[in-house]
């Protein structure tokens, strides 16, 4: 445990850092308005932070930088009173007053808003289909041979599948039929057995079992929904070339993101830095990541991948925002 006054000075240190990228010396952080201790007060608590892991001197006679403990250390004690700057949070409120269409879409425009309010990457995925369970079916007569077949899924998704058919659908058939399909794919989700709809020669039956049939098929195929806006962005982060093309190289391997984001984010808002993502060409970036929901039910998960260095409180209030109101949305419908 650290004292106020190393608490104070580390924490100077990081927020130093963050706004500049270059070593910190003890001068800088005498004159930050929360340490208020002279210069050699300062140098002499630095040494004692860099023996216990907190800084590190790149050079000698250079300032300090934080390491991964001095970031971790930062983060645990932020205060949670920071906020979004004006501008932001108008950015976010503007966006989800305005924003409509399918998930797909709405998803993709999510990563984007957030890159742009963070300034570097951010990722949306979502729950697959197929693990999603069935909120609602619709059956819509285009004409009497062509049927769309429309399923709501919890994690928000919309699932469409147009079908050709043999012979004409009585209006009556049709009812029945969605009244069926309705009946035993609510609640369930893909996974589950093909349910048994009803006895063979039950009205409706043979558009019910086609109308189940195509939408398992449409949703499956879809499969997982992952969108990552602001690559140039984290690219711009970095000098070294192998960094760049070892981080962008991740963003390119969905497995490894959804696993990733999935594994953090089971305990709400968190906050990976450095090497605690267990991913090494991540080594030098860290991950903000929070779970989106649909009527209390966490359908996905929303992130910001940045080097070390970010913005952590901006970010963690970005992250957050998005995600409340991301929910909202989906749940509201």
């Amino acid at each position: 445990m650290l004292d106020d006054r190393k608490s104070a000075i580390l924490r100077a240190v990081v927020q130093q850092y963050i706004e500049t990228a270059q070593p910190v010396g003890s001068s800088t952080v005498s004159a930050r308005t929360e340490v208020a201790v002279s210069s050699a007060t300062v140098r002499n608590d630095m040494t004692q932070l860099e023996r216990e892991g907190y800084l590190v001197q790149p050079h000698t006679s250079a300032g300090r930088i934080p390491t991964e403990k001095g970031y971790r250390f930062f983060v645990d004690t932020l205060t949670g009173t920071e906020s979004l700057s004006p501008t932001n949070v108008r950015l976010v409120r503007d966006f989800f007053a305005t924003t409509h269409g399918e998930l797909e879409q709405m998803l993709a425009e999510t990563s984007r808003l957030l890159s742009d309010v963070t300034g570097t990457a951010a990722v949306v995925v979502g729950e697959a289909n197929e693990v999603s369970t069935v909120r609602s079916v619709q059956l819509v007569d285009l004409s009497p041979r062509t049927i769309l077949a429309v399923m709501v899924m919890s994690n928000g998704a919309i699932v469409k599948r147009t079908m050709e058919l043999d012979q004409d659908v009585t209006p009556s058939e049709l009812s029945a039929a969605h009244a069926l399909v309705n009946d035993r794919m609510v609640g369930s989700s893909l996974q589950a057995p093909t349910p048994t709809l009803a006895a063979p020669q039950q009205e409706g039956l043979v558009l019910a079992t086609a109308a189940v049939s195509a939408l398992r098929e449409a949703a499956e195929a879809e499969g997982q929904h992952m969108f990552v806006d602001g690559r140039s962005r984290i690219a711009g982060s970095f000098d070294a070339r192998e960094t760049i093309e070892a981080v962008l190289g991740i963003l390119e391997q969905q497995f490894v993101v959804v696993s990733l984001l999935k594994e953090l984010v089971d305990g709400g808002l968190a906050v990976s830095i450095g090497s605690e993502s267990g991913v090494a060409p991540l080594a030098d970036c860290s991950l903000v990541v929070a779970p989106y929901q649909v009527g209390g039910e966490s359908v996905g998960a929303i992130a910001v991948l940045g080097p070390t260095r970010m913005n952590y409180p901006e970010t963690l209030s970005a992250v957050a925002l998005v995600s409340q109101r991301l929910s909202r949305l989906l749940t509201e419908g």
